[in-house]
């Protein structure tokens, strides 16, 4: 059972070296999103909406070391996430050095593995509807949940570059309308999670995205801006009536205020 927790843990520091080299080196010559500002799509958010990644890993250590502990020898959530998260990790790595050398058809195809593992992961935690304890709560769903929250929007805005590089620029419909068509399956991911497992973190990453992209076009395209801007707070406000629908007595607050 320990073999697990080592090999996830030094997949994932390895993946974390990994993104440290692409951009110190940098690899090919080229930090990521200079590669990214090479093939601009109108999905992309601003490039503050990036800082997240520091989000992520964070919490993906805080959960490398809670796994990590004796405790956890025989917990139920290292079995059900298996090897998965060291194939996420290899996943991550291996995105990296095709999106450097500029390998776009490829760099769709190991986004769709990482995607793929995230879902495992996510499934077998059956998070949203398992009752797990707080600290697995904190430290291992919802860390997961962020990830796969933001995996999902990558995974929009990798679909849009590929499509840009092999001149099948937003498959023949106007580039505004097929950005908005990508922010609305965004926004549905986003509302699905919290309609189906009340989620909270991974919705958040989707408003997250779509303010990014709201802010990053508000001057230049308000055709996408003020569509990413609505979606965003149809998201925030579905998980407000959310939460309050499960806490009756917040809501009967409220309404006596």
């Amino acid at each position: 059972m320990r073999l697990k927790p080592v090999l996830n843990s030094v997949a994932f520091f390895v993946m974390i070296g990994m993104n440290g080299l692409a951009n110190s080196l940098p690899l090919n010559g080229k930090t990521t999103g200079e590669v990214s500002a090479s093939v601009p799509v109108l999905f992309t958010p601003a490039s503050y909406v990036f800082s997240i990644w520091g989000v992520i890993y964070l919490w993906l250590l805080a959960f490398v070391v809670y796994h990590l502990l004796p405790v956890h020898r025989h917990a139920l959530f290292v079995k059900r996430i298996g090897y998965w998260f060291l194939l996420s990790c290899v996943a991550n790595s291996v995105w990296l050095v095709c999106w450097h050398y500029e390998q776009f058809g490829l760099t769709m195809l190991v986004m769709l593995g990482l995607l793929a593992c995230l879902i495992m992961i996510y499934r077998r935690l059956d998070v949203g509807r398992r009752r797990v304890s707080r600290w697995d709560h904190l430290l291992v769903h919802v860390p997961f949940s962020i990830y796969l929250g933001w995996v999902s929007v990558a995974t929009l805005a990798n679909f849009s570059i590929v499509l840009t590089v092999l001149n099948l620029d937003s498959l023949g419909l106007p580039p505004p309308i097929f950005t908005i068509l990508l922010l609305l399956i965004a926004a549905g991911l986003g509302i699905g999670m919290i309609l189906r497992r009340r989620e909270i973190a991974y919705p958040l990453v989707i408003a997250w995205a779509l303010v990014g992209i709201a802010v990053r076009h508000q001057e230049t395209l308000p055709v996408i801006a003020i569509p990413a801007a609505i979606l965003a707070c149809v998201v925030v406000s579905t998980l407000l009536l959310a939460k309050l629908k499960r806490s009756p007595e917040l809501l009967d607050g409220i309404k006596t205020s």
